[in-house]
């Protein structure tokens, strides 16, 4: 008969060949804490380029005021063909773009399909689709005032600007990126503002955009004070990608106007283990140590995150910088932006390659965002196989099925009543 010892080292045996795979897989996925040396040498390549200092590289404005916005900079810095040129200018006359300096210095310019260069750099495929909106979550008619978005009882969106540090080629708000940046102006946000006042259900408010970590901080400031004084709104969440894309925008005076406003959420968007580097992970820690619970929403990307290896690697790296997996959000239909579109399929499969693989604080939840504004709808493999009033049917993370009792809950008030 084995011992106790003999029957656990021959599990731990078992669980090891379970992992095996993966850090294999991992030695491949290219991630950008161990690119360091590699993202320094191109900043420098880049400041040349652009007769820059290193303090312009850490002045966030000056990382905005200098975004490559057109395919002729853009050659000064990545070697592009003449015909990917031409295909680029025909783009950029029905969708705009722009990339932050720091954010093109995470590109490898060796590699045609690396995720950077797919994400922020435009591609013929984006006028391919016509068939689908603009608005697939019809935000349109989910505005009941102001600049707010409106789909659940409890809470909603308020859009501050339009602008971003870069355009993401996925971008579910294409529609309004325009021809020019622009924020909101404070006479729609009153109106917005006053809404929430008068409907005191709405216990939760979220900052979107654009990035509204684009404006400056007075700016900021006055959104979350008047937020702040309404007394049912018991607290503020904001959307950024700054974090990724222009860390240097995280400074110590934001941090420290943030903080006067507790408590104060922030959910950013990592899509791949490249863009977490020292340079995003300085800038996560800073709004950490400021008491700040951070979350990624990542999405589903073709060609760039719809792996279950790169997945689980992305998630583990941000509990690195103390972000927490939030959401996996598959894609939208949004035109000009299918060929970024996965099936399901590859989302069931990230799911089931977490559970049981990863610890439970880097699964986050995958969503389908119902379309017309129907809200998030949470996609889970099966596990509860079947369920009876005396007993259910489970399958474990390693697909092993087991009968599991399921008596019905027992009144605990008349149980305490029937002892005394």
């Amino acid at each position: 008969m084995k011992t106790k010892r003999e029957i656990s080292l021959e599990r731990a045996r078992v669980l090891k060949t379970r992992i095996q795979d993966y850090l294999e897989a991992r030695a491949y996925i290219p991630k950008g804490l161990e690119k360091t040396e590699i993202n320094k040498k191109r900043k420098e390549e880049i400041l040349k380029i652009m007769n820059a200092t290193e303090a312009n590289w850490n002045d966030w404005q000056w990382q905005l005021r200098n975004r490559i916005r057109d395919v002729d900079t853009l050659r000064k810095f990545l070697n592009i063909s003449d015909k990917e040129t031409e295909e680029i200018k025909k783009v950029s006359e029905v969708y705009r773009w722009a990339i932050s300096p720091y954010y093109l210095s995470l590109i490898n310019t060796e590699n045609r399909m690396d995720p950077i260069r797919l994400l922020a750099i435009p591609t013929v495929l984006e006028l391919q689709d016509k068939s689908h909106g603009l608005d697939p979550m019809a935000e349109e008619f989910t505005n009941p005032a102001g600049a707010i978005t409106r789909r659940y009882p409890d809470r909603l969106i308020i859009n501050v600007t339009n602008e971003c540090a870069m355009y993401c080629r996925h971008c579910q708000r294409r529609r309004n990126i325009g021809t020019s940046d622009r924020a909101v102006s404070r006479s729609v946000l009153q109106k917005s503002f006053d809404y929430i006042r008068e409907n005191d259900e709405i216990r939760d408010v979220l900052i979107t955009g654009g990035d509204p970590f684009t404006m400056p901080n007075q700016i900021l400031e006055w959104i979350l004070k008047s937020l702040k004084e309404i007394p049912h709104v018991e607290f503020i969440r904001i959307g950024t990608r700054t974090p990724v894309t222009m860390p240097q925008r995280i400074t110590d005076k934001l941090c420290t106007m943030l903080k006067k406003y507790h408590p104060i959420y922030i959910n950013t968007q990592f899509n791949h283990p490249v863009e977490i580097t020292e340079e995003s992970k300085k800038a996560c820690e800073k709004l950490a140590n400021s008491g700040i619970p951070l979350g990624n929403q990542a999405v589903l990307l073709n060609g760039i995150n719809n792996d279950k290896f790169v997945m689980r690697c992305l998630n583990q790296e941000l509990l690195k910088i103390r972000v927490k997996p939030y959401y996996i959000f598959h894609a939208k239909k949004v035109r000009g932006t299918l060929h970024f579109n996965t099936s399901v399929d590859d989302g069931m499969e990230i799911m089931e390659h977490l559970r049981g693989y990863t610890s439970g604080m880097a699964i986050p939840t995958y969503i389908i965002n119902a379309p017309g504004g129907k809200g998030k709808t949470p996609i889970l493999p099966e596990y509860l196989l079947s369920r009876g009033k005396e007993q259910i049917k489970i399958r474990t993370w390693e697909r092993v099925v087991i009968d599991y009792e399921n008596h019905p809950t027992v009144d605990l008030r008349k149980l305490i009543e029937k002892d005394e």
